[in-house]
């Protein structure tokens, strides 16, 4: 991401970037003008001239001062703080959007944690960064060319003393800055592991509670918030050392004005209202730039923020529509143009016919040993096709091939004839439906979870949908029926429940090729039967993919895949494989150690 593609989140809200400093100018004007009407009223008094006139004239043009004072600092905190929350509001969106488009392999890249932290945490720093800016970006700068201006035109000979204090005051804010800026992206990485700590905890509380891990668990949590603590109070250390040092030179400084102008005042060179106006004026050259410290402390961490947000943005997402075909093209190579809505015909998934050509995978590409080893399959259309092996063997990785949830190493995964990588990735994932291992639910009811397969779906398809899953007669025992809440992450149905819940979701969507990844481990074997039979009534059109750990959940397939150690070990069915395949027998037996016994006969 570009630096000036920042501007992306300023243009659309520039009246307010603009009106915003605008208004701080108001009120830099009146910081400097006021000193000048008290001035008036002390030298006048001071002389014995001052008339009830010149009081109330300096009287009023005080408090005209004041009011136009306060309509532009309140009209500079309102257009800041609108400008900033505008542009933090678009740049949290632009993050979202760019992770919803990441593949697995790209989140991997970053922990949950850190995400979520670059979502939240670090946008806010951008935020308060913004803000700041915009009060502050010309008020401070402002306030002291202006007040030097003045100071320097009342007093030359003791406008001397800037000429030390600023150098000191400048040199002390760029050490602070330059030993903090590192300081500060430590202190976000560390907010990373606690939000990762946190989220592990909250996501598992109920196996944390089984196991009585809670101590340990709060044990972990105190390590992570202590390592948060200590680096921020690292950072902080140093920020702290900067307002004692601040507040020392600006009172040395209004010391060496109030030494010297006094001589000066008793020399007659100088009257008692000037040498107050002159010291207001230092004080306003101090003060702004402790604000200027202040704005470049929060632009040092708003930097460190702002990079770990581009390393978002800047994020190539390693699966995409780039070279895809997306079209389906006629023997000239040219898009087929749709009779009916006279655009270009998209390339969808029609049969569900699949073919792993000579597939290897690795989730960590300089990893000696493959996931998957030059894995060669073909499935046909509308057929049921089971898959066993041993735990790590690879039967997930070879099913998220299909839908592109990872990209292949090398050779190909074809559906109908076509290699995944040409269809557009959404027409895909819309031709496949799956039911995953961890099965996850939303907040929101029953019907608007069932809803992700078909959002269009009337309510009589959604119960025919739980109905085939074997869901609707639990759903129904609820109070609220399908308008029952689903707690995050499912808490508040088992785990039965959730996976009937889940594959009625893919159900609902009619896939062309649904994959069921040990979705029905939960369920009892009679329940399982009775799903395996609505998928055969249901979805006959459908290529249906059963990764099972129990081999009576596949007997019945017209094919059976045996897997191991990322390999094609064997290809048949539930017989053939019983007859000729020793890595299937072990399986078999394992699972039916009386028929085992029976056999060894």
């Amino acid at each position: 991401m570009k630096k000036n593609k920042w501007l992306k989140y300023i243009l659309p809200y520039l009246p307010y970037f603009i009106i915003g400093p605008l208004c701080m100018v108001v009120e830099v004007i009146g910081e400097v003008v006021m000193p000048v009407f008290l001035a008036t009223i002390i030298n006048e008094g001071n002389a014995g001239v001052l008339t009830v006139k010149t009081s109330l004239l300096m009287t009023l043009g005080m408090i005209g001062t004041a009011i136009l004072m306060m309509i532009g600092g309140v009209g500079g905190s309102y257009f800041g703080a609108k400008a900033a929350v505008n542009f933090a509001g678009d740049l949290r969106r632009d993050i979202f959007y760019k992770v919803q488009s990441f593949s697995f392999a790209n989140i991997d890249k970053f922990s949950t944690g850190s995400l979520v932290t670059r979502m939240t945490n670090d946008v806010t720093q951008l935020q308060n960064f913004v803000n700041m800016v915009l009060r502050m970006a010309i008020r401070a700068p402002g306030m002291l060319i202006a007040a030097l201006i003045m100071a320097i035109s009342l007093q030359p000979s003791l406008s001397v003393v800037f000429a030390v204090a600023i150098p000191v005051l400048v040199f002390g804010i760029a050490t602070v800055i330059f030993l903090s800026f590192s300081k500060f992206s430590a202190v976000q990485r560390k907010v990373d592991g606690l939000n990762s700590t946190v989220q592990e905890n909250v996501t598992n509380v109920r196996v944390v509670k089984s196991f009585t891990r809670e101590e340990f668990e709060t044990e972990k949590f105190g390590a992570a918030n202590a390592d948060l603590k200590n680096t921020a109070m690292g950072a902080m250390k140093i920020v702290i050392f900067m307002s004692p040092i601040m507040t020392l030179v600006m009172n040395v400084t209004v010391m060496c004005i109030i030494f010297f102008g006094g001589r000066i005042v008793l020399d007659s060179g100088m009257q008692v209202g000037d040498l107050s106006r002159f010291i207001t004026y230092a004080t306003q050259i101090l003060s702004s730039l402790m604000m200027v410290s202040m704005l470049f402390m929060v632009t040092s961490r708003a930097l460190a923020s702002a990079k770990r947000i581009r390393e978002v943005l800047d994020e190539v997402p390693d699966i995409s529509d780039e070279n895809a075909q997306k079209y389906v093209l006629d023997e000239n190579g040219k898009p087929v143009i749709d009779e009916v809505t006279g655009e270009p015909k998209q390339l969808t998934v029609e049969n569900g016919e699949i073919e792993f050509k000579n597939v290897t995978f690795r989730y960590y590409k300089n990893s000696e040993q493959p996931v998957l080893d030059d894995v060669s399959l073909k499935i046909p259309a509308r057929s049921v096709v089971g898959i066993v092996g041993s735990t790590g063997c690879g039967k997930t990785t070879l099913v998220s091939l299909i839908s592109r949830l990872y990209d292949v190493d090398s050779g190909e995964v074809l559906v109908d004839g076509v290699d995944v990588r040409d269809y557009s990735v959404y027409n895909l994932r819309e031709g496949v439906g799956m039911v995953l291992q961890n099965n996850t639910l939303f907040s929101g009811t029953i019907s608007e979870n069932l809803r992700w397969g078909d959002e269009n779906a009337t309510d009589e398809e959604v119960v025919a949908a739980a109905e085939s899953a074997q869901a609707d007669k639990f759903v129904s025992s609820f109070k609220d029926g399908y308008d029952t809440l689903i707690d995050q992450g499912g808490t508040n149905v088992s785990g039965g429940q959730k996976q009937r819940l889940c594959i009625a979701r893919a159900l609902l969507k009619k896939p062309k090729v649904l994959i069921l990844d040990d979705s029905t481990s939960a369920v009892d074997t009679a329940t399982e039967k009775q799903i395996r039979e609505a998928f055969r009534n249901e979805l006959a059109d459908s290529t249906k993919i059963i990764i099972a750990q129990r081999i009576t959940s596949v007997q019945d397939a017209d094919m059976i895949v045996v897997m191991n150690e990322g390999k094609i070990a064997g290809v048949g069915t539930h017989d053939e494989l019983l007859r000729d395949n020793e890595t299937y027998q072990e399986i078999y037996y394992s699972q039916n150690d009386s028929e085992r016994k029976e056999a060894g006969k």
